[in-house]
């Protein structure tokens, strides 16, 4: 081998050290199954607050009328009423 072949083998080499140590492994905080489960759970959360908050704040009545089930039941019926028309 000659000198200048030697040297472009080291260059490869080096140049796949480099490529290699470049790379960051990326270690996640939160595991993606984690992320899945606290999404779902913000959520039902917003969903049950906004419920909340528009049934007691801007339709003027109590907040907590919200997990009654007559109250589901009358808007279900008032829905069923306005897709018949």
């Amino acid at each position: 081998m000659s000198a200048n072949e030697r040297s472009r083998e080291e260059m490869k080499e080096t140049k796949k050290t480099e490529e290699s140590s470049s790379r960051k492994i990326r270690i996640r905080l939160f595991p993606i199954w984690l992320r899945i489960v606290l999404l779902l759970f913000f959520m039902a959360i917003a969903a049950i607050s906004g419920a909340m908050i528009g049934y007691g704040v801007l339709g003027d009545g109590k907040p907590t009328d919200v997990f009654d089930k007559k109250t589901w039941q009358h808007v279900f019926d008032l829905v069923e009423k306005e897709s018949e028309k």
